[in-house]
């Protein structure tokens, strides 16, 4: 279950990276920095380190491995990423 195994990417896209997203910004620089407001320097710090993990457990399926986990409600390709740029940028985003 996502939401106990990756809790604060499961908190990220189900309130704010989801169908609604444009309540928070246009862009996902704009959609993080509403995010790094609202919540604390530890979800955000959290974020990262499962991003990292997510990547490393992924190594030769990431596409596929993301479509499964997130694909229903987010796809990085509709914002211009491929998923691994998705989840690089994240992390950039997520550690200034």
């Amino acid at each position: 279950m996502l939401s106990t195994r990756y809790p604060y990417m499961y908190q990220l896209f189900g309130a704010y990276l989801n169908e609604d997203s444009d309540i928070w910004g246009d862009t996902l620089p704009e959609i993080i920095a509403c995010y790094k407001r609202d919540c604390p320097r530890e979800n955000q710090l959290g974020i990262i380190d499962e991003a990292n993990s997510f990547i490393n457990e992924h190594p030769n399926d990431l596409d596929s491995a993301f479509k499964k986990d997130y694909g229903r409600n987010f796809s990085p390709k509709l914002w211009g990423y491929t998923t691994a740029s998705f989840l690089e940028e994240l992390k950039r985003l997520l550690s200034t």
